[in-house]
């Protein structure tokens, strides 16, 4: 039997994902799980810190796993950097397991599209994008530091799309094997950082002084 607060969670996690993190009211939440208010503030507090915890439980496995692969691929081509692949590997191979989540993946999307989330995902996602950001460094160092941003930032857009794009992209990801898929995705945004340097490091350095 599932308890009050995954009931709570489960509801919150498809209402959010179909109508908004603004427009979903907590009464709205507590009417679909046929819960009391009381019940919410007793297991989250507030209407932010349930989206929180949303977020939170099935993200955080996917980050831990994130952070270990990244260890073990230091760890292997040390003292050189690992290469792109591998960085990105680490990154996206552990974001097979939300994709068999699609209420999660659609709740998601939707925060992305909105902002609805940007400081959740500043302070807890912060530590691990500085991680991966350093390593990605390291694999292209022709690539100066705004410029390996907006790459990065364009790579989390293409991750964000593959799982929530149109109905027919999502048919397809659901039928075709997702290892599949994050392979073609690896393949293409390696292509991406390989990319010759649209700004030379030594200009972009001169520019911010």
């Amino acid at each position: 039997m599932i308890d009050t607060k995954q009931k709570i969670m489960d509801v919150a996690e498809r209402l959010f994902g179909e109508q908004g993190y603004d427009a979903t009211s907590l009464r709205h939440i507590i009417a679909e799980a046929g819960v009391n208010l009381a019940a919410v503030h007793y297991h989250f507090g507030s209407k932010e810190d349930l989206l929180l915890e949303v977020v939170l439980r099935k993200i955080n496995p996917v980050n831990q796993e994130r952070m270990a692969l990244l260890d073990q691929i230091e760890a292997e081509a040390a003292p050189n950097a690992p290469t792109v692949e591998k960085v990105l590997e680490a990154f996206l191979a552990p974001a097979i397991h939300v994709s068999k989540s699609p209420e999660f993946v659609k709740l998601m999307g939707r925060l992305h599209a909105e902002g609805s989330a940007t400081e959740i995902f500043h302070k807890h996602f912060e530590p691990m994008i500085t991680r991966f950001r350093t390593a990605l460094s390291r694999a292209v160092p022709e690539l100066s530091e705004r410029e390996l941003e907006w790459r990065s930032h364009f790579m989390v857009g293409a991750m964000a799309h593959m799982f929530t794009g149109r109905p027919h992209l999502r048919e397809t990801l659901n039928r075709d094997d997702p290892r599949l898929v994050i392979d073609y995705l690896i393949a293409f945004l390696s292509g991406g950082f390989h990319a010759p340097a649209v700004e030379p490091v030594e200009a972009a350095v001169r520019e911010e002084k």
